[in-house]
């Protein structure tokens, strides 16, 4: 245990230190946020307003920032807790670039245990980022417009965490097989491109054509999105039901911002979201594990 904790605080430590990896994670969530500031945002709230007064239904322009704030938050997270797991996570692609990996090797310290030092290490860097982030979106939501409680703050923070799981398991598999800096910046370069498109952040899966949204509903992060959403803009639905919005109305914008989602015309719970996320962080942690056990076998 002791060797675990040592080996993490040298990778969180050289994680935070490495000035270029450490804001090279940032540019997605940030590109995404100026994104929507500087375009979508007009965009969103027009088409808001549009989609509810063409339904008869007088709104607020405080309810409609907390509907598109609501939206901006949940996909600069989703987006976050994925592309920074991948971005810390290339610490191990180095250590094998500069050989310092084969250092650790021959320390008297047994493959799984450096394998986890990796993982635990890129999980609490995401997630100390990621924290981050959330607490300056809070912020941003109490400007734009509140409608949140303890619970809602609470759910969005577990998501998170489930999120940041994922990302730092799917991250350690694909890292596993790389050996090189150019393959770093490709798979960096693809990831920060593809992800945020595919779990629905830069785009609402509603919008996507009827093939798209069947195929993204296999992937986990989507339905890691949609629970960031449905948390996010809970306070928000209970607010238009109070002010007498018709039903349909708020389930069509429900489905509009990927609140609810489908499985093949048949909507998927919450629960069963959570099912999903969590079974595929337990898959991927495995096979995490198990690739390392068979290369340290292949090498014995």
């Amino acid at each position: 245990m002791r060797e675990l904790g040592a080996l993490v605080k040298r990778n969180t430590k050289l994680y935070f230190k490495d000035k270029g990896m450490f804001f090279t994670s940032l540019i997605t969530p940030l590109i995404l946020l100026v994104l929507y500031a500087t375009f979508l945002r007009k965009v969103y709230e027009d088409s808001f307003h549009a989609a509810l007064e063409s339904a008869g239904a007088s709104v607020s322009d405080e309810l409609i920032g907390g509907c598109v704030g609501g939206e901006l938050v949940s996909s600069l997270l989703a987006v976050c807790c994925v592309t920074v797991a991948f971005c810390s996570n290339f610490l191990m692609v180095q250590d094998k670039v500069t050989g310092a990996k084969n250092d650790l090797s021959m320390a008297p310290v047994g493959r799984g245990t450096l394998a986890l030092g990796y993982y635990v290490a890129n999980l609490l860097s995401t997630l100390l980022v990621c924290l981050g982030a959330a607490a300056v979106c809070l912020l941003y939501l109490s400007k734009t417009g509140w409608y949140l409680t303890g619970t809602d703050i609470a759910l969005t923070l577990l998501d998170i965490l489930l999120l940041v799981l994922f990302g730092s398991a799917l991250s350690s598999i694909i890292n596993f097989f790389l050996s090189s800096q150019g393959q770093i910046s490709a798979v960096g370069t693809i990831i920060s491109a593809g992800y945020g498109f595919i779990c629905g952040a830069y785009m609402p899966i509603s919008n996507f054509s009827e093939g798209l949204q069947k195929a993204v509903s296999f992937l986990p992060g989507t339905y890691g999105t949609s629970l960031l959403r449905n948390h996010l803009l809970r306070g928000v639905f209970e607010e238009m039901d109070e002010q007498g919005f018709p039903e349909q109305v708020v389930e069509a914008v429900r489905d509009s911002v990927d609140c609810n989602l489908y499985f093949f015309d048949s909507k998927v719970e919450i629960g069963s979201m959570y099912i999903v996320l969590i079974v595929s962080i337990v898959v991927l942690i495995a096979a995490y594990i198990m690739l390392n056990l068979m290369t340290g076998k292949k090498r014995r």
